[in-house]
């Protein structure tokens, strides 16, 4: 191997380009069984961001949905539950209209709904009734959109309401024998990851919901995924599902549907289930009546499992790939899964066969593009202390670059990280949008502030009307713990997120005074203006978060950059889509016109076409580069690569 050449760190050449990053990259999610097909949802940002139902069946994978049709639906405005799919039929919904679509494979899609102003998520398929049990949000009349549970036909697409009278609603599941339905429902100001109702309820031959009642959660209990068992002995199926009441998201059965509490399964400080952000999660899936398998994470680490309900055994499975987005039929799993060297793919596995190599296949990889290893930095899991003497978490990353070393006595810069939600969290699975940066030169603390999910409900509500404070200070503590250890650079501190780790970001570089750059991506910069226009299921995500609005407007305005950019420091660049329904165009617009005002180093990117997260693989390319470049002005460094210029304000 050539001796490598000497550079300075962020200068450092990289085949880790933009280009080759979003080329052939796609987004997987929503794994389902149909016999012995095998479907999956692609969202390509070559294609502007249209997701693809995906059909895998006699070897090869094929496109289902037609090039003028996107499957995505918008409720919720994050979407999930797009599709479903029985008996080679396949009910989406469509991005254009929103109404729900039947179609066969390499069929013209068909419409099911009406036009008007529905949005459906969540689909489930009730066969011996003729129907499809799915999720609606009504925005035909004025205000706040209407949730419901509905029935749609699929002879003529009448809809018929089951479920209606709160505010939000998920997971319709049927029992195998057709004779009970469970769902989710919760209430503002409450998120699902608060508190959440599980609701049972007897069905008429004609499937109208009877005797309806709530068998676990409540309004500080968190319930995730409501599942029914395959048919055992005796029984025609068990309702499961994950509840936090312990503290940690666990899994329970309802072994007597007339008698509650339920029964946990395994006691285990680990999380065996996720923040439902989006419809149709999914963290564990039946081989029997009898054996689960499930994912969860515990410490940082993420593991698959087969969990004997019956010796109440827990095996973890040695399998390459971990993740989540199970889905199980006849033996057989497939899921998304990820590791610390290989970005995320669709994995089959048969469960028959654990423990052979040739039983797991990767039937689609999100990206074409083969990384050599010395190429890549891998996540290093770590522990900081913070503020009032507590313990956070997150994954270093140190710079790696096979073909480069720094100088004698540089260190790197240091990139921090926040994620988005703020309830939400970052894993240590390869994601080569970091590595674009650590193959350049850079350390990336991605940081699980107070508040991430993975490491128990206690955790998680340390952001309990602590937003902007408690995730600041885990991101300031982090940067600081790493140069007290001597692997970053205190004079090159950057911050970068977006939505929520954008707020982070904006609060971080205008109530201190550590980080030199800072880039958000749609983050937010008016909590008030956030309070006041967003779209329904965060509208009170802030009473928890901050306080109850408008009786706590004074610490919404002290949470607020906007009114504080007069202190900010660090050089700041913004991007921002311009159809961005959750996070309006204006926060950022404001932001930057306070830092130009103070005359600070600051560029502002606006995307047409784009909302609330970019699709489009044009724009994602130009944010990268325009970021690398920005930092290479605003630190003197010149990057290894020609970039085009972005303009900069105040730039000295």
């Amino acid at each position: 191997m050539p001796t490598p050449l000497v550079s300075p760190y962020g200068s450092w050449k990289s085949p880790i380009t933009a280009d080759l990053l979003l080329g052939g990259s796609v987004n997987l999610s929503q794994p389902r069984f149909d016999g012995d097909d095998i479907y999956w949802l692609e969202g390509r940002p070559a294609e502007r961001g249209r997701n693809v139902i995906v059909r895998f069946a006699n070897g090869r994978a094929e496109d289902v949905t037609p090039p003028d049709f996107n499957a995505r639906t918008r409720a919720h405005e994050y979407g999930g539950g797009d599709y479903t799919v029985h008996d080679g039929v396949i009910y989406f919904a469509n991005d254009a209209d929103q109404r729900l679509y039947r179609q066969r494979p390499g069929e013209v899609p068909q419409p099911l709904t009406a036009a008007d102003k529905s949005r459906y998520a969540d689909m489930q398929v009730d066969a011996a009734r003729g129907r499809l049990l799915a999720v609606r949000e009504d925005h035909s009349a004025p205000g706040e959109a209407v949730n419901s549970l509905v029935a749609v036909a699929l002879n003529d697409g009448a809809v018929a309401t089951l479920a209606a009278g709160n505010d939000f609603y998920s997971s319709p599941r049927l029992s195998p024998d057709g004779r009970h339905l469970a769902w989710l429902t919760w209430n503002h100001p409450n998120m699902p990851w608060d508190g959440t109702e599980l609701w049972l309820a007897e069905l008429a031959a004609d499937g109208t919901p009877r005797d309806a009642r709530r068998v676990a959660g409540g309004s500080t209990e968190s319930i995730f995924q409501p599942e029914w068992s395959p048919p055992g002995p005796g029984d025609n199926g068990a309702l499961h599902f994950v509840s936090d009441r312990s503290g940690w998201w666990n899994l329970y059965r309802l072994n007597d549907m007339e008698n509650v509490p339920a029964e946990r399964l395994y006691a285990m400080d680990a999380e065996f289930g996720q923040p439902q952000w989006v419809f149709g999660m999914s963290t564990y899936g039946f081989v029997d009546a009898d054996t689960i398998v499930c994912t969860y994470s515990q410490d940082g680490h993420r593991f698959m499992a087969l969990l004997d309900t019956v010796g109440g055994r827990l095996q973890t499975l040695d399998v390459p790939y971990t993740g989540s987005m199970l889905a199980i039929a006849d033996g057989r799993a497939v899921y998304v899964g990820a590791s610390p060297t290989a970005a995320a793919a669709v994995i089959f596995l048969d469960l028959s066969g654990l423990g052979r190599p040739d039983r797991s296949a990767v039937l689609r990889r999100s990206t074409d593009f083969a990384v050599d290893e010395g190429y890549l930095s891998i996540a290093e899991p770590v522990e900081f202390p913070t503020t009032g003497g507590l313990t956070a978490h997150g994954y270093f990353y140190a710079p790696r670059n096979r073909d480069y070393s720094a100088p004698p006595g540089e260190l790197p810069p240091l990139i921090v990280t926040s994620h988005g939600g703020p309830t939400s969290a970052t894993t240590g699975d390869l994601n080569l949008s970091r590595q674009y940066w650590t193959s350049r030169g850079f350390a990336i603390l991605d940081v699980n502030y107070g508040g991430s999910t993975g490491y128990g409900r206690a955790y998680r509500e340390r952001l309990a009307g602590q937003w902007g404070v408690v995730d600041v200070d885990d991101c300031i503590n982090g940067a600081r713990w790493l140069v007290e250890q001597g692997r970053v650079d205190g004079e090159r501190l950057i911050i970068r997120g977006g939505s929520a780790g954008g707020y982070t970001t904006l609060r971080a570089i205008t109530a201190h005074r550590v980080f030199k750059a800072a880039a958000s991506y749609y983050g937010i910069s008016d909590a008030e203006a956030l309070a006041q226009e967003t779209h329904k299921f965060e509208s009170r995500y802030n009473d928890k978060l901050i306080a109850p609005y408008p009786t706590g407007r004074d610490l919404y305005v002290e949470r607020s950059p906007i009114y504080f950019a007069d202190q900010c420091s660090a050089a700041l660049i913004l991007f921002q889509g311009l159809e961005d329904k959750v996070v309006p165009p204006a926060q950022s617009e404001a932001m930057f016109i306070a830092a130009r005002n103070k005359e600070l180093p600051v560029a502002y990117v606006a995307f047409e076409g784009e909302g609330h997260g970019f699709r489009q693989a044009a724009n994602l390319k130009q944010a990268m580069e325009n970021e690398l470049y920005f930092y290479g002005r605003v630190f003197g460094f010149e990057p290894g690569e020609p970039l085009e210029p972005v303009e900069i304000e105040n730039l000295p």
